[in-house]
């Protein structure tokens, strides 16, 4: 084998750069007097050379090797010509400030210097001891040329390597950054209420994960299907692929196709070069089709196809692409009746539901609140003020009183509302919810409130007092306040049965003397 070909196979058996100079001086040795190598990298900003790897036989432990030099102007210019020229040279024939620069010791005819240069940019230099002065004298250093392409193409494999791994560690500490300040060890997303209002649900996830049957995720609303799906990811064999979410609903129709599926360059006015789609980008995990009966029906004849094959092609292109992707799909609609009319495909509905799954609405299982609402209160409170807020038992009798028409969604918001009412110290439940919390169960929240009778004429009589104006207007608010359970704003507030704009009815409020916390606590015991 020829001393090149023995010189790229080391580089290719290793990709640590100190391994690789190792074996390289070793195989430089059957045939130079060569004692030691190493690699300097050239930095720009600031101008300096950094010995990266260094390799030498162990009685060439004496050597001085350099380890970081700063580059003055001049040197670093001299430096670029030297390296861009490729030409392989003893150090003692360079310019003198150079050569120092490089060694950083006394010039002498034993230390050869090789340019490494990438795509026509010097990245570095490699530096050669050699041992038997005589010898070294007597040799043609331009036979170390065959070294310079090997040797930088070690070296960048090296770079990027390091570039990877720091990547990563950069990842990982954004990673563990963002867990601390949610409070949690790891990122899988918990099911709250998996022992509880979603036990059937759980076991139903527990059953098709394991395999790769597409899953209909049915719900209201709001009610956590997107957690399902990531939970059925999770436990899936594809937990370590990616887990992709698109909204159906939120793309535009004219660009569906080109979000699914991808499309080339020029496919399409402003299409300026390839892209791909969802289904290219979770190939190997899960692709999450959260409102899918909001798909325009010709999307969903090359949906069919991917689940049918596998296959799909970009929009503008003609190459057969194939994907390995685990399709969940969720929707709050009744699929089954959009099929009936026409505007669902039958073939794609019975595709999707080969196992369907139905997610119970916040209403009928109550029993999951109080940890939804700990939870849910812990992270709010961290948010505001630091500290995890927790739900006394009379706000969660609240919550459990109200019929939640937004489900899960909704009760995220009202802890927060409740969490910024009380200003990051405490939760104010009974203020977030308003007089809906206070409705006796089973009445419906459109329900409107019972409208207050006008007051009888006043007919003053002989001695009878009049109220002033303030009086009469301070306890017709009163009664209104009394009848909306201190609630000022809202379809059920005392602004909308006086028929008057809140700002205007607090001002008054406040002109007046009257307190409308009163009334919410009186209407709360």
């Amino acid at each position: 084998m020829s001393l090149e070909a023995q010189l790229w196979r080391e580089v290719g058996q290793h990709l640590e750069l100190e391994e690789s100079l190792r074996r390289i001086l070793s195989v430089l040795r059957e045939q130079f007097p060569v004692e030691a190598l190493l690699i300097r990298r050239l930095d720009r900003n600031p101008a300096r050379l950094d010995t990266v790897a260094v390799a030498s036989e162990a009685r060439a432990g004496d050597l001085r090797f350099p380890t970081r030099t700063e580059l003055e102007p001049h040197q670093e210019r001299a430096l670029h010509r030297f390296l861009l020229g490729s030409e392989v040279a003893r150090v003692s024939a360079l310019d003198p400030t150079l050569g120092r620069a490089l060694v950083q010791s006394e010039l002498a005819d034993d230390v050869v210097a090789a340019p490494l240069v990438s795509r026509d940019e010097p990245v570095g230099v490699a530096l050669l001891w050699l041992s038997d002065e005589v010898a070294a004298r007597a040799l043609d250093v331009g036979r170390f040329a065959l070294l310079c392409a090997p040797l930088t193409v070690a070296f960048e494999n090296d770079q990027r390597l390091n570039e990877l791994a720091q990547m990563r560690e950069a990842l990982v500490a954004d990673r563990d950054a963002l867990l601390s300040k949610l409070g949690r060890q790891d990122i899988s997303e918990a099911v709250i209420g998996e022992t509880g209002g979603l036990r059937q649900v759980m076991e139903r996830v527990e059953q098709v994960a394991p395999t790769d049957a597409p899953v209909l995720i049915l719900g209201e609303t709001g009610s956590g299907k997107e957690v399902i799906a990531r939970a059925i990811h999770a436990r899936s064999r594809r937990a370590k692929g990616p887990v992709v979410r698109v909204n159906c609903g939120a793309i535009p129709p004219d660009l569906v196709d080109s979000e699914l599926f991808g499309h080339e360059k020029g496919a399409f006015t402003g299409a300026t070069g390839t892209r791909k789609g969802w289904f290219e980008r979770a190939d190997g995990g899960t692709l999450f089709l959260d409102e899918i009966g909001e798909l325009p029906l010709a999307a969903q004849v090359r949906l069919l196809r991917v689940l049918q094959d596998g296959t799909l092609e970009r929009v503008g292109g003609h190459q057969t692409i194939h994907v390995d992707v685990r399709i969940v799909a969720a929707t709050h609609r009744d699929l089954e009746r959009m099929v009936s009319e026409g505007t669902f495909r039958g073939d794609l509905w019975f595709r999707l539901s080969i196992f369907p799954i139905r997610l119970p609405a916040l209403r009928e299982r109550l029993e999951d609140i109080p940890a939804l609402a700990a939870e849910f209160a812990a992270k709010a409170g961290r948010r505001l003020n630091g500290v995890s807020l927790v739900p006394s038992p009379a706000d969660i009798e609240l919550l459990q009183r109200y019929s939640w028409p937004g489900n899960v969604r909704e009760l995220a918001a009202v802890i927060e509302r409740a969490a910024i009412l009380g200003n990051g110290r405490k939760l104010e439940v009974a203020a977030a919810l308003g007089a809906t919390a206070l409705e006796p169960k089973g009445v419906e929240a459109n329900t409107p409130p019972p409208r207050i009778a006008p007051p009888e004429p006043i007919r003053p009589g002989l001695g009878e007092t009049i109220p002033t104006l303030d009086e009469a207007m301070a306890a017709h608010i009163t009664r209104a306040l009394e009848a909306c359970h201190g609630r000022i704003e809202g379809p059920f507030g005392a602004a909308k049965l006086l028929d008057i704009n809140p700002h205007t009815l607090r001002a008054r409020m406040r002109k007046l003397g009257i307190e409308w916390s009163r009334y919410r606590e009186a209407a709360s015991r």
